[in-house]
């Protein structure tokens, strides 16, 4: 597709032909464009030139043919020539200074590249260069497409809507989903607009601001069945897994509070990306199994063994009693089958500790559990259980999973649906 825009090649042509005293037309049907491409062309781009003319230097005085006057300059001390009408500072000192313009410029060509008086000429003329007309149009060019292309009035309307949900917690992605009718940018465009300071939050009130650091390696932990994993590793999981028919899985992982609190014990169902977590006084074996069958009492053997056919945990000393895990002590009856991920292997996990982030933003690492109760768990993940996702082509975890198992079954475990704008990420949901 040959380009609407002239080259630096169209522009040569261009002070070629006009120096041979073309006119727009005939250019214009040389180089294949409208006549009126040609004028605008070197209208917007004609340059002045004070030159003067041969032997002469520049004087555009209406009376300078004729003029007797004579070192008018001299007081400054610059003087250049006794006769002022031929030197070039006469116009800066002359007090009868009339500036006279060629007539033949406010018509076509515009310019004096092909005139046949311009080497007798001493007015100020016009002259069209290609390589100068070349540069201001790439300056132009560039200059148009950096920037921000928004008024003041439609930028203030637009940080009412942003700013307010930024500072919750929210991300640009979550807000564009649900505030579609009043955000008429792109994602890409909001995020310039934060990191150009034009909104009232900024970018340290954005979610997910990562940096990294070395992981220290865990402790050696006391297993409580030293034969937990036998049957139950990784790629025992891969097999199962394998088959077409395959359960889908729940992750299972604690996440800590300050050493020797309070802490929690998190269920992640991958398909749905629907997290659950429950307080524990201790990160010990018993708070799992205690979690497990009041989870069983509440839904039933039945519904349970629906919602966690498999559990995926890491090898934590605290889910290493297998069998009070997979058995319900009440009948005996096995509820789950239980696999271990591989030593320093998150990634396995890697669904669950993505949703561990959007936790971590509202209970930041280093921060005492042991001044909060199951009600302020439950409301931190009905937040984030709320929160619209890429992965689920922009619905909500709650969505989904009710969907997938009823509405029943997700009152009972006490989730609830937060509206879009009043959703907050990050530790001020908790402060009373």
């Amino acid at each position: 597709m040959m380009s609407t825009h002239l080259t630096l090649s169209d522009r040569k042509d261009i002070e070629n032909l006009l120096k041979e005293g073309k006119s727009f037309k005939e250019i214009g049907k040389i180089l294949g464009k409208d006549c009126t491409t040609i004028s605008k062309e070197v209208r917007r781009h004609r340059v002045e030139r004070k030159t003067g003319a041969f032997g002469q230097s520049y004087n555009a005085c209406k009376y300078r043919i004729g003029c007797h006057k004579r070192s008018l300059c001299k007081k400054s001390g610059v003087c250049e020539k006794g006769i002022c009408s031929i030197c070039r500072l006469c116009n800066d000192f002359c007090d009868a200074f009339v500036e006279q313009k060629c007539d033949a410029l406010e018509k076509p060509p515009y310019v004096c590249n092909g005139c046949s008086t311009k080497r007798k000429c001493s007015l100020q003329k016009m002259i069209y260069d290609a390589k100068v007309a070349d540069k201001e149009y790439e300056y132009t060019r560039s200059e148009s497409r950096s920037g921000v292309a928004i008024d003041e009035k439609s930028l203030q309307q637009l940080d009412t809507v942003i700013s307010p949900l930024l500072k919750k917690g929210q991300s640009i992605h979550h807000i564009c989903v649900n505030n579609a009718d009043k955000i008429m940018y792109s994602e890409r465009t909001l995020y310039n607009y934060v990191d150009y300071g034009l909104f009232t939050a900024r970018n340290i009130d954005m979610p997910r601001k990562v940096r990294y650091r070395s992981r220290k390696k865990p402790g050696v932990t006391h297993k409580v069945d030293r034969e937990c994993r036998i049957g139950r590793t990784y790629d025992d999981y891969k097999k199962v897994m394998a088959d077409v028919n395959a359960p889908f899985v729940v992750e299972m992982d604690s996440v800590l509070g300050t050493k020797g609190g309070k802490v929690l014990m998190t269920l992640h169902f991958v398909k749905t990306e629907f997290m659950l977590a429950f307080l524990r006084d201790s990160n010990d074996s018993q708070s799992v199994i205690d979690v497990f069958d009041k989870l069983t009492e509440l839904l039933g053997l039945d519904t349970f063994r629906k919602l966690f056919p498999i559990l995926l945990a890491d090898k934590g000393s605290e889910f290493t009693n297998t069998k009070a895990i997979e058995y319900y002590r009440v009948t005996g009856e096995v509820r789950t089958k239980v696999f271990y991920c591989d030593s320093y292997s998150a990634y396995q996990r890697a669904s669950q500790e993505k949703n561990h982030g959007e936790l971590r933003k509202i209970l930041p690492k280093g921060t005492s559990f042991d001044n909060l109760v199951q009600e302020d768990i439950n409301l931190v993940m009905n937040h984030i259980n709320s929160y619209s996702g890429l992965s689920l082509n922009d619905r909500t975890p709650h969505e989904v999973f009710k969907f997938m198992f009823g509405e029943e079954v997700i009152k009972k475990l006490g989730s609830k649906l937060i509206e879009p704008n009043n959703i907050c990420l990050n530790p001020d949901l908790l402060k009373y």
